[in-house]
């Protein structure tokens, strides 16, 4: 049997590829009522134990923020950059 068929076959893994920790707005709107947060940054939400210190963040839309505050993250979605702006609040990216 040729040796391209004996070996198994395991896929592609890409080494440039960017890890995103999720954060949708709905957790964003239960951090602001927990710990009263005027500013949603990295390093916030690593003081509170929510993130690692070198993860990277993206802000996706899944529910909804009632309240207008800075969020600063690596990515944000279309759709939660215009609902955290509707809000009266500001997009930062780092």
């Amino acid at each position: 049997m040729p040796i391209q068929r004996r070996l198994p076959k395991r896929g592609f893994k890409n080494r440039n590829r960017v890890e995103y920790t999720a954060l949708n707005l709905s957790k964003i709107q239960e951090l602001v009522e927990k710990y009263n947060f005027t500013e949603i940054s990295p390093e916030a939400l690593h003081a509170a134990n929510l993130v690692g210190k070198t993860d990277r963040i993206k802000v996706l839309a899944r529910g909804e923020i009632k309240s207008g505050l800075t969020v600063k993250a690596h990515a944000f979605s279309e759709a939660a950059k215009a609902a955290i702006e509707k809000a009266g609040g500001n997009v930062e990216t780092v």
